[in-house]
């Protein structure tokens, strides 16, 4: 299975440019890949102080994902600014080109305006595409190992996040997602935009693959704009999980 991220420029509350601007990026990657994974709020931007851009999973983002997904025969995973009952929520998606698409809402909301605008979600975003388990979490999770846990050690094979990292705390961007694989026995796939948010806060991306064992497999430098790709090893993995057995010590936990 071949993989891709996707690092380029969000123009912060608009969502006509990005919507045209992403949808070019992954009309160019048809037939060339079997999953494309976008950053955070791909459409809008970090504006979570604008929960007016939020949109239902009819809307216009999601329509296009799926119209996307279908044509290109490829999966698409990220997240919106997704609009229900009421409430706002930062909602992951991975879609495949069946019209099957997957949703959970961010758990760990950023301190600030996302805490005060919108809502955390409460399940994972786990889902089996083409025999790959794959894991989406959000952002600020990265943080937070426990929620991303491979407890079984066979609860996905590949940990994606969608990301808008600021700068200023890249160093432990490239530090956690480096951890997550190692301590999962998984690959990681880390997407980061790159530009300005509504805070003037940059985000320079560092978008990664990494594989099961902590090795840096594709990346994208500071400000760069552009697609790495790469063919997963499942052969590696199992490999990796077989000699090296370790989940089997995991502790036991549960999450409330």
């Amino acid at each position: 299975m071949n993989i891709s991220i996707i690092q380029q420029e969000i123009i912060w509350g608009d969502k006509a440019h990005n919507l045209k601007t992403f949808g070019d990026t992954l009309r160019s990657l048809f037939g060339k890949t079997d999953v494309a994974i976008l950053p955070e709020m791909f459409s809008t931007g970090f504006s979570v102080d604008k929960p007016e851009l939020s949109e239902s999973t009819e809307g216009e983002a999601i329509s296009l994902i799926k119209q996307l997904a279908k044509e290109g025969n490829l999966a698409i995973a990220g997240s919106f600014m997704a609009a229900e009952n009421g409430k706002s929520y930062n909602r992951g998606f991975f879609c495949c080109p069946d019209g099957r698409i997957e949703f959970a809402d961010k758990r760990h909301l950023f301190i600030g305006d996302e805490q005060k605008f919108f809502s955390p979600g409460n399940k994972h975003l786990d889902i089996t595409y083409n025999g790959v388990k794959f894991r989406l979490l959000i952002c600020f999770d990265l943080r937070f190992p426990i929620w991303a846990r491979n407890k079984s050690g066979n609860d996905y094979d590949v940990l994606i996040y969608t990301a808008n990292w600021p700068k200023s705390r890249i160093d432990a961007w490239d530090a956690l997602t480096i951890a997550r694989a190692i301590e999962n026995q998984a690959y990681v796939a880390a997407v980061n935009a790159i530009g300005k948010d509504s805070y003037s806060v940059e985000h320079c991306g560092h978008s990664v693959i990494i594989d099961p064992r902590g090795k840096i497999l594709a990346s994208l430098e500071d400000f760069e704009s552009g697609v790495r790709s790469i063919d997963l090893d499942l052969d590696h993995l199992e490999h990796v999980r077989t000699r090296l057995p370790f989940s089997k010590s995991n502790d036991d936990f549960t999450i409330i």
